[in-house]
């Protein structure tokens, strides 16, 4: 299967998962509450399955998967007649009205819980913020760390492990400064020390977070020496060998695999002078890239060739594992800190701190479902749990054509003791509808700009 089937296969069933657990979530209390659902719908446009229980709410799975909607009655929407009218979602007291549209949200909040407390049933591998090395002038530099720590919080919040480190230090986008506690790996002992973020310029489609910073963490590497030739590649025909360690290329001195990669991927179809190592001698060949065009449409230059990668340092990674109790509670805790995040980015978005220019769309989903399908059934339900919490996020914001605009109306009806005008209603849908689509153009042209 090529890339864009698999990443738009994983899209469908992540988006289609988590559009049925909110909308099962409006459903399920308007029916608790007593409002007659008419429709259930996974998808718009045309219906392409529908079918009707007994109590007459039809189910519609339909051709664009890019939401979902429960309709429910309204004497606002449709004529309702007199014997239904107690039914209709109007005639519903504030709180209950309420409780319907906070459910969507609420389900996907408590379906990161789920996952997340799956997740550490099952165990989790985890890796160690361990720093081995930092960039001379670097912003850690200047802090005066060397390496030879592990990061153990950030602002005084605990970092467990990697990812958690890094969601903490991507929260502290737009601040002046930030608490590091470090843990010496030789002596255990313990510090603080302050990191000045006033020039800190980072850009996570660029770099990690820890490399914006200068920190190198403790990590396997890819190594210059080569593990792989792939038979008949261009490196084949060039005469590379399993074993032989890349020394230089052209007039450049590679240290590294990503300049090395670099370099290769720049050069389709043009020939490199490639200096090289081989059982203690050192001898040139001259190979030429392949152009390779990817499934996205991407070309680039390729010799076919993988690198020696160093083992995991010892006592780095380890397995994150709960019991059934336990797994709750970090389900609750990993799902409280995602949330935290999230409106962490809204606030940043809103104030500058962070370009919009890195929001994503469909298609950065899409890969991002592909790609995590790809490495497991572990990485696929970090990524449906993070999306289930920045749907809610997303619904909560107050613009009227989401869920938190209308919970936003019905404060304002239980303040007032009356309901929001139809009219100013309807101008606020617009211009709520207007932004929407705008983020949503922005976030579509960054995807394409991406690619």
């Amino acid at each position: 299967m090529s890339v864009f089937f698999w990443n738009a296969f994983a899209f469908i069933i992540a988006l289609g998962l988590l559009v049925t657990v909110h909308e099962f979530g409006h459903f399920w209390v308007a029916r608790k509450n007593g409002v007659m659902v008419k429709r259930f719908s996974i998808g718009f446009g045309k219906a392409l399955f529908s079918w009707r229980d007994r109590q007459g709410t039809e189910y519609v799975i339909a051709a664009i998967p890019l939401g979902g909607y429960v309709r429910m009655l309204d004497e606002r929407i449709d004529p309702v007649l007199p014997q239904y009218a107690d039914q209709a979602f109007n005639h519903k007291t504030v709180w209950q009205r309420m409780a319907i549209i906070a459910a969507g949200p609420a389900a996907n909040f408590i379906f990161a819980i789920f996952i997340l407390w799956l997740m550490y049933l099952i165990g989790v591998q985890e890796v160690k913020p361990v720093i081995a090395a930092v960039q001379p002038q670097s912003i850690v530099a200047k802090a005066g760390i060397q390496g030879n720590e592990q990061i153990i919080s950030v602002n005084k919040h605990t970092a467990r492990d990697l990812r958690t480190t890094n969601l903490l230090l991507v929260e502290q986008l737009g601040r002046s400064q930030v608490t590091l506690g470090l843990q010496s790996l030789d002596s255990g002992q313990k510090r603080e020390v302050q990191l000045n973020l006033e020039n800190w310029q980072f850009d996570p489609e660029q770099q990690s977070v820890f490399a914006s910073l200068g920190i190198e963490l403790l990590l396997p590497k890819a190594t210059t020496t080569l593990a792989l030739v792939v038979p008949e590649s261009a490196a084949a025909r060039a005469g590379l060998q399993p074993g032989d360690s890349i020394i230089r290329i052209d007039d450049e001195l590679i240290n590294d695999w990503p300049t090395l990669e670099r370099l290769i991927q720049q050069h389709a179809e043009q020939s490199l002078l490639l200096e090289i190592e081989r059982a203690g001698q050192r001898m040139q060949l001259t190979a030429t890239p392949t152009l390779f065009t990817r499934d996205d449409g991407f070309s680039q230059g390729m010799l076919g060739i993988q690198p020696v990668v160093t083992p995991w340092p010892e006592g780095v990674r380890y397995t994150q594992r709960f019991g059934v109790i336990g797994a709750v509670g970090e389900g609750v805790s990993q799902t409280w800190q995602l949330t935290r995040l999230s409106f962490a980015m809204v606030g940043k978005l809103l104030t500058g701190d962070v370009s919009v220019k890195h929001l994503s769309g469909p298609i950065s989903i899409a890969q991002g479902a592909g790609d995590t399908a790809s490495m497991g059934l572990i990485a696929f339900l970090a990524f449906l749990a993070l999306i289930s919490v920045n749907l809610a996020v997303i619904n909560l914001l107050p613009l009227p054509i989401l869920d938190g605009g209308h919970l936003m109306y019905l404060v304002v009806e239980l303040i007032r003791g009356k309901p929001v005008s139809e009219k100013a209603q309807e101008i606020g849908f617009r211009f709520g509808a207007l932004v929407l689509l705008m983020l949503m153009g922005i976030a579509l042209l960054n995807d394409i700009s991406r690619l």
